[in-house]
């Protein structure tokens, strides 16, 4: 049976204040990866600066599992991917709409020199064409399956469908992860598109239950999903 992996997302509404207590307890409680998402002052308005260098360092502190940082931005510089190397993070991931050609090439051969894994996303609405050129040379293809109305977008399925196809076919040691307003009810519908990774955040840390009963009902919904569709 294909074990999926479940990342913690530290996006809006996480509780920056106690990074370390929430993200230990998503970690202990049996989360994968750690996904802080940050973003610069253009990208996405409500996300700006939250979740960058200075919070993974934090989080470092608690784990050793893998942080990825999932950057919402128009430039990316070396120093920034100096600094992320630097307090641990594991892998930048980008949107795909901002960096495509020698721009992108670049950032591979940096990520590449500083042991920085290098993902690029789809973000909402986005073609899967941005990148099937790139996919070839990177870790990670992240789907954003969130649409207009806050919601699981309804074209998001077939997207990553068709990610999983290419990744397939042209890379399989690429993983495939999905997020964006994934929760325990409608996580048998993402899983039976075949993800590698679920990013899940509000499911997790605005649990009623408590973050460790979030991380639980996820795992049992993930694991649920993929004995179905014998994964």
């Amino acid at each position: 049976m294909k074990y999926i992996k479940i990342a913690a997302g530290m996006a809006e509404g996480f509780d920056f204040g106690k990074v370390k207590e929430k993200m230990k307890e998503a970690m202990d409680a049996g989360c994968d990866y750690c996904h802080s998402d940050a973003a610069d002052m253009y990208e996405v308005k409500k996300l700006q600066l939250i979740g960058g260098h200075n919070i993974m360092y934090y989080v470092r502190q608690i784990t050793d599992k893998p942080i990825e940082c999932h950057f919402y931005t128009q430039e990316c510089d070396l120093l920034f991917i100096e600094k992320i190397a630097y307090v641990g993070c594991n892998m930048l991931i980008l949107p795909a709409e901002r960096f495509i050609g020698t721009q992108l090439v670049s950032i591979i051969d940096w990520c590449r020199e500083k042991n920085v894994k290098i993902g690029l996303t789809i973000g909402s609405y986005a073609p899967l064409s941005l990148v099937e050129e790139a996919v070839y040379d990177i870790d990670r293809i992240h789907v954003e399956t969130q649409g207009a109305g806050d919601c699981l977008r309804r074209s998001s399925l077939d997207l990553i469908k068709r990610t999983r196809k290419l990744i397939d076919e042209k890379n399989p040691s690429c993983e495939l992860s999905v997020g964006g307003k994934i929760c325990p009810e409608n996580m048998e519908e993402v899983i039976a598109c075949n993800p590698d990774v679920v990013v899940v955040s509000s499911a997790i840390f605005k649990e009623p239950d408590g973050i460790a009963a979030g991380v639980q009902k996820c795992r049992t919904a993930v694991d649920e999903a993929v004995k179905k569709f014998n994964l």
